[in-house]
């Protein structure tokens, strides 16, 4: 890995970067998850970006920060379906052509959204790592350039962006959950959190179906898993096995990593449908249902990362009714 590839400079530099196109997203402090925790707990709405995800803010940071000469050749990328949006709509609103390969899996409410996103899409395989190669043979052949979703110091910069906004809400933070894929958002919570306090903890939850960065640290290196259908599709996806960055980033600022299963995800969705109504996806729901299991230690003043809301509504109304009452 490079050295110090991204520190509270590089996020500084792409808060301001990404300014023009993107916005602070409220934190919402909830009452009724702060009783069931004994604790604080407050909910970052990354949800709410105009994109529908957190992935938005390295998107941006990313492509604004191309040359003239890439942006005229256009952008791709491979995406489970939330970073493919954010791609779309900043090369859409700067004027860049996109196109987003993406797999089989992913599900059709994320397909439908990125179809009308004025990207061109390709499905392609059965997981990320086969849309990743068809996004690398799109460069080769056509010249454009491959946009990461996570292993890349811009990405990892612009996600970092969300810790500079926790600590301006919630100063006295001491604990942040969110979800654990490829590790870009963890990598820039990490930075920016730990390098102002190092005390922070930082939590990663991943599915019990396909946990590639848990999987890989367990095995101290970079790892393919298989993938398998979950509520929390988001967080599917291989780390590369090449990954120069946020293995190593993830191993350095992540205190717990968590496997979540799926009755515990539906519940995460259905307490933020019934106490907060919104219906968010569930790699958004990994926190809340982390803390609803009791299944990591709490600080005295939590934020939770809700990440996204791309989610079908046949998932939701499946939910709500077989979770009427989460507690």
């Amino acid at each position: 890995m490079a050295e110090k590839p991204v520190g509270l400079r590089e996020i500084w530099m792409a808060r301001t970067r990404i300014s023009s196109v993107t916005q602070k997203t409220p934190l919402l402090y909830s009452a009724e998850l702060s009783e069931i925790a004994g604790t604080s707990v407050s909910l970052k709405l990354e949800n709410l970006n105009v994109s529908g995800s957190f992935k938005i803010r390295g998107a941006a940071n990313k492509i604004l920060s191309l040359t003239s000469e890439e942006r005229e050749h256009g952008v791709t990328t491979f995406s489970t379906g939330n970073f493919g949006m954010s791609v779309a709509y900043i090369a859409k609103k700067l004027g860049i052509d996109a196109t987003i390969c993406i797999s089989k899996r992913v599900p059709k409410a994320k397909v439908d959204a990125l179809h009308q996103s004025g990207a061109q899409i390709e499905i392609y395989g059965d997981s990320q790592d086969e849309a990743e190669q068809r996004s690398y043979q799109l460069e080769k052949e056509q010249g454009i350039t491959v946009i990461h979703p996570f292993d890349d110091p811009f990405i990892i910069a612009g996600q970092g962006t969300i810790g500079l906004e926790l600590l301006e809400d919630l100063p006295e933070i001491d604990t942040v959950i969110g979800g654990l894929s490829g590790g870009g958002l963890h990598s820039g919570l990490g930075v920016a959190l730990k390098k102002t306090d190092p005390a922070i903890r930082v939590i990663g939850m991943s599915t019990a179906k396909g946990a590639t960065m848990y999987e890989s640290i367990q095995a101290g290196r970079p790892i393919q898993v298989e993938e398998h259908d979950t509520l929390a599709d988001s967080l599917l996806g291989g780390i590369g096995l090449n990954n120069r960055y946020t293995f190593d980033m993830v191993q350095q600022y992540v205190n717990e990593i968590s496997l979540i299963d799926e009755d515990e995800i539906a519940k995460g969705m259905a307490f933020m449908l019934d106490k907060h109504r919104m219906a968010i996806e569930g790699a958004a729901a990994s926190g809340i249902g982390a803390i609803l299991n009791k299944k990591v230690q709490l600080g005295s003043s939590v934020a939770v990362i809700i990440s996204g809301s791309s989610v079908d509504t046949s998932v939701v109304l499946d939910i709500a009714n077989r979770y009427r009452n989460p507690n």
